[in-house]
């Protein structure tokens, strides 16, 4: 899908283009339940790893993720989102916000965590991608959000397409802008993350011609990778 449409995960991206420092603020929300996978994080911006991969079975995975928090909060990872692929429910993402991205690297990389993968039942190559995000809406968290990860030859030139599209214009096709992120380890790699209102609508709007030439006259490179999300409890 067009990289300009779809902003791992979150903010409202409307509004002027942003410098590629990317400082801009938004409200951050109040409920940080496990039943809110999508909880609020501090103002932008700040640092996270996006984790895909699939596994098993969904319920034995949850317990094990959810038994190895202190393993997480002792690396600095604060559980920001949980999330099941609308169409392939065992494909999970899940999303941290990072107090020292280089500790966070160090703990990914490290045998334990892969040790706990195989006990929970990860079949598949987890991802791990790192953004800092730089736009981030809080609010009620949404039922369903879309992801969407690529790359572009130049990010302020993207950004203005984005942003001359408009969050109104992607709010009428069933998006509500969320968050945006840059790769930490390649400042073209653009994450953006929405909510959904309106599935059906948003996977016409989202493979549809006129957004791929959107895509294109933004500067993407490549196909994009776009994932729909339902909120996992």
């Amino acid at each position: 899908m067009p990289a300009i449409i779809i902003a791992t995960a979150l903010f409202s991206c409307g509004g002027s283009a942003t410098k590629t420092s990317g400082d801009s603020t938004a409200n951050s929300g109040s409920d940080t339940s496990k039943k809110d996978t999508m909880s609020a994080a501090a103002a932008a911006p700040f640092d996270v790893v996006v984790v895909t991969h699939t596994v098993k079975d969904y319920a034995k995975w949850r317990s094990v993720f959810d038994s190895n928090s202190a393993t997480r909060k002792a690396a600095g990872m604060q559980d920001l989102a949980v999330g099941r692929d609308v169409d392939s429910a065992n494909r999970i993402i899940v999303a941290f916000k990072l107090s020292d991205v280089a500790k966070a690297k160090s703990m990914i990389a490290g045998p334990k965590l892969k040790e706990t993968m195989s006990k929970a039942g990860v079949i598949s190559k987890p991802n791990f991608g790192y953004y800092h995000i730089i736009r981030f809406s809080g609010g009620a968290n949404p039922k369903q959000w879309a992801v969407v990860s690529h790359k572009v030859k130049d990010f302020d030139a993207w950004l203005k397409v984005f942003d001359n599209e408009g969050a109104a214009k992607r709010a009428n096709e069933g998006f509500v802008d969320r968050a945006l992120g840059r790769g930490i380890d390649d400042p073209n790699m653009v994450h953006l993350v929405f909510g959904v209102t309106d599935m059906a609508k948003a996977k016409a709007a989202v493979f549809s011609d006129e957004k791929k030439k959107v895509m294109m006259s933004a500067g993407v490179i490549g196909a994009p990778d776009i994932r729909f999300y339902n909120a996992a409890q």
